[in-house]
């Protein structure tokens, strides 16, 4: 029996119906740079931050750049114009990744019911989830919610809360829509932390569908879920602002890949206790592309093999980390490969500000 918050009893009465992914789909910007393309776009000559770019394990990124006169870097931006991009480049892929998850669903926008916007790298009033319902022209009683500046681990603490919506709206459609455009969220100042950022992250928007209910049953049921926020981590990710730049800037402290490994074992097997599962019983694993150094901590601490976390390891040398929306990009991989089998079980993982960790349990 599963007793998640997916599946738990009502009152004691009734078992809601489980919620399954129904389809997924992603969107890009249209133009990608190799590392060394950024690196000589930006003419940065320092060899140790040379260094960080080409041995992250990254080969390009799709990124939103401001134009540049011809032989010149990108023009540095206000924290407004930061902001506009943001919006603008957002909305555009944003409404990309919903309209192909719609379409791998085979349904149409009219059939949308629920909206969750995910988004971290920029602050918007109305959120994403507004600006998309009209942008998209879906109902106007369409129910919606945004999650914004949690993170790379929001978009299972998103997933969290459009799976319960679905529990108790049986049949009817949800969307979860992450989107993130990092390079709106860059500062160039010549420094090492920020140029570990900016090696790092690219843009990219990535939507999920969800419907509760038996005629579902041919796409993953979403079993359970288990958190984690490490003790005394707060500080080890997060936005400050930055007075001398007037802009926000992104902390990541490098010591976060050995943090988030050395809690993760406690995390996932606390997932599977109410199921008694063990690691060995899991078929596919999908989990955040936080970072070559995050990845094999994970891979380590949980006994992993290359093969088990090869999506993401590829969502990284293809796209950087694209933050919340990440895992879902691994999650399109695995569907596109044709892997999965009915009864087959999965884990969904993303780590990110808190420090936190996020797991989810699937079955098909």
């Amino acid at each position: 029996m599963t007793t998640g918050p997916a599946a738990r009893e009502d009152t004691g009465k009734r078992t809601p119906a489980l919620p399954h992914i129904t389809a997924v789909g992603t969107a890009l910007p249209p133009v990608s740079y190799t590392q060394r393309e950024l690196l000589d776009l930006f003419r940065i000559t320092d060899p140790r931050i040379r260094s960080v770019f080409t041995n992250s394990a990254i080969d390009r990124r799709y990124l939103d750049l401001p134009p540049a006169e011809p032989g010149c870097p990108p023009p540095a931006e206000t924290q407004g114009e930061l902001r506009n991009r943001h919006l603008s480049t957002g909305l555009d892929i944003g409404a990309d990744a919903m309209r192909a998850c719609l379409k791998q669903a085979g349904a149409q926008l009219s059939d949308v019911r629920y909206v969750c916007a995910v988004t971290s790298t920029g602050l918007l009033t109305p959120g994403f989830s507004a600006l998309l319902i009209g942008e998209l022209g879906l109902s106007d009683r369409c129910s919606r919610i945004d999650v914004v500046g949690m993170g790379c681990n929001a978009g299972l603490n998103a997933l969290s809360a459009v799976t319960g919506w679905a529990s108790g709206h049986p049949g009817e459609l949800a969307l979860m829509v992450c989107i993130e455009v990092c390079s709106a969220a860059y500062v160039i100042d010549g420094g090492m932390p920020n140029a570990v950022v900016n090696s790092l992250f690219g843009d990219g928007a990535a939507a999920v569908a969800v419907v509760a209910g038996p005629g579902a049953g041919n796409s993953p049921a979403v079993l359970d879920y288990a958190s984690s926020t490490i003790p005394g981590t707060a500080d080890a990710m997060r936005f400050a602002w930055d007075d001398r730049l007037g802009k926000l800037s992104f902390l990541l402290a490098p010591d976060v890949p050995y943090v988030v490994g050395a809690h993760v074992e406690e995390t996932v097997d606390r997932l599977f206790s109410a199921h008694r599962l063990r690691r060995a019983d899991i078929a596919h694993w999908v989990v955040h592309s936080g970072g070559k150094k995050v990845i094999d901590s994970l891979r380590v601490n949980l006994g992993l093999t290359r093969h088990e976390l090869r999506h993401t390891t590829g969502v990284l040398r293809e796209h950087g980390n694209l933050s919340s929306g990440s895992f879902l990009f691994s999650y399109q991989r695995l569907l596109d490969e044709g892997t999965p089998r009915p009864g087959d079980h999965g884990v969904l993982m993303t780590m990110g500000p808190g420090a936190a960790i996020e797991t989810a349990l699937l079955r098909w």
